[in-house]
């Protein structure tokens, strides 16, 4: 980088440090490097002498914003709005955009993104990366739906507009690509008018058979529906939940929500989340919803990302930290394995309080997408002697009943099950093997998991 003028070598500044994903684990040395333009990100990729990774808000649960040694290009100064379309409406930004940054600026306009993940954190190309779903795929898909084109700076330092007609294959691996094909700079994201207010309807759900029934219903009545499961109980209770459906409400106007949360300053110790502890807590979660069940108004932030009231969440699980799973099984076969699946969570005593079952609508549209119709199962698995052991038995559960793992929660997955879980892994890697021959870009995660090929 010496070759750089002093201003660039000063903006472009790298620190080294041990990094770790939103799980805590795994860890990993890596330097980073913050630029200010697409000049500058350009110029980290044509100098730098080692193996580079785009990273974004760093929210990925597992190894996939590490890359032990080598450089992270962090893209959060890349945060500029370029043009908002009121008319169409969409609007045109720099990828280190957050989604609780395009929340605040849309919101005056009655203007919404229609696809969210669970918080408000995620950078706009770290979304594109892992083509994310929210609480309402089955009526919008996932954030690549409503991609009108993504500007991706290559290895090469050429930026190529990419559009799902003009360029389907470097579109289609660079949606849910994990940041492998390039830096995502730019994209142009349709909206939707939709109030700032969501009325919330709650109903709880005695098992997992009634649950699952509820949310097939729900999927073709709510604009909004999602489960909060209990993952400790057992027997005639397995799987019993909360079941939320949400509208806009009448009006343009909602409830603001409030930008105070509570912080947690300090590590909790590993071992006071436990069967005991979770179990009482699941009991009374469940039951502060009546039998009747019950509605109430709420700003769409905090109905869209609820965990973003407790700072620093992830550190509930301790220093050790937790994985976390997350699998979609096809509607066939979804309410046996996800019935093995809990059973098996449960067995082991692993204390997860924060379970989240979903339905899913069609296929994404990018090579390593996750998203295919059926159930999706989010589970919390604090990271303690015999967790991998459950993860690679909840793994084959996956296998067996024809569902796959969501790459951008995995720490754990094994390099044999990916092909078969993601059966567009050769078209991804044609791409790779065309736009970055020599694997310039990489992660822990692709290593992990084979996902360039070639050993």
């Amino acid at each position: 980088m010496a070759d750089l003028p002093l201003d660039a070598q000063r903006r472009l500044r790298s620190a080294t440090a041990v990094r770790g994903g939103w799980g805590r684990y795994p860890r990993a040395t890596m330097s980073a490097w913050r630029p200010e333009s697409p000049e500058d990100a350009a110029a980290l990729l044509l100098r730098a002498d080692g193996p580079l990774l785009p990273v974004g808000g760093l929210r990925s649960y597992g190894d996939q914003a590490l890359l032990t040694g080598g450089g992270a290009i962090r893209m959060l100064r890349l945060n500029r709005f370029l043009a908002l379309d009121t008319a169409t409406p969409a609007v045109e930004c720099e990828a280190g955009v957050t989604f609780g940054e395009l929340l605040e600026v849309l919101a005056p306009h009655g203007l919404s993104v229609p696809v969210s993940p669970g918080t408000r954190f995620v950078t706009l190309g770290g979304a594109i990366a892992n083509d994310v779903h929210g609480k309402n795929h089955d009526r919008f898909g996932a954030v690549g739906a409503h991609l009108d084109w993504i500007d991706l700076l290559l290895v090469s330092g050429e930026v190529r507009r990419l559009t799902p007609s003009g360029t389907p294959e470097l579109f289609a691996a660079t949606l849910g690509g994990c940041g492998l094909t390039g830096l995502i700079l730019r994209a142009r994201l349709r909206l939707q008018r939709t109030s700032q207010a969501v009325e919330v309807r709650y109903s709880r759900h005695d098992n997992l058979e009634a649950l699952m029934a509820a949310l097939v219903e729900a999927r073709n009545a709510a604009s909004y529906s999602v489960a909060w499961l209990d993952a400790v109980a057992a027997g005639a209770r397995l799987g019993r939940g909360v079941l939320e459906t949400a509208e806009p409400a009448a009006d343009t106007d909602g409830p603001r929500a409030s930008d105070r949360w509570l912080a947690l300053p300090f590590d909790l110790p590993g071992g006071l989340l436990n069967r005991w502890t979770v179990g009482a807590f699941n009991a009374l979660y469940y039951r502060r919803i009546p039998v009747g069940g019950r509605t109430r108004r709420l700003p769409l932030a905090r109905f869209l990302y609820p965990l973003d009231a407790i700072g620093g969440w992830n550190r509930l699980y301790g220093r050790a930290g937790f994985h976390q799973f997350q699998c979609v099984l096809p509607e066939a076969t979804a309410p046996t394995g996800l019935a093995r699946i809990l059973e098996r969570v449960t067995a082991s005593g692993r204390a997860s309080f924060l379970a989240v079952l979903k339905t899913l609508g069609a296929e994404g549209a990018g090579h390593l997408s996750f998203p295919r119709p059926g159930f999706t199962l989010a589970l919390d698995i604090p990271r303690r002697p015999g967790s991998l052991e459950l993860l690679a038995a909840l793994e084959r559960l996956t296998l067996e009943h024809e569902g796959r793992v969501y790459l951008a929660k995995d720490s754990a997955l094994s390099a044999e099950s990916v092909p078969v879980m993601y059966p567009r892994l050769p078209a991804f890697r044609r791409v790779l093997a065309e736009v970055d021959p020599e694997a310039r870009l990489q992660s822990d995660m692709a290593r992990r998991l084979g996902l360039r090929g070639g050993g």
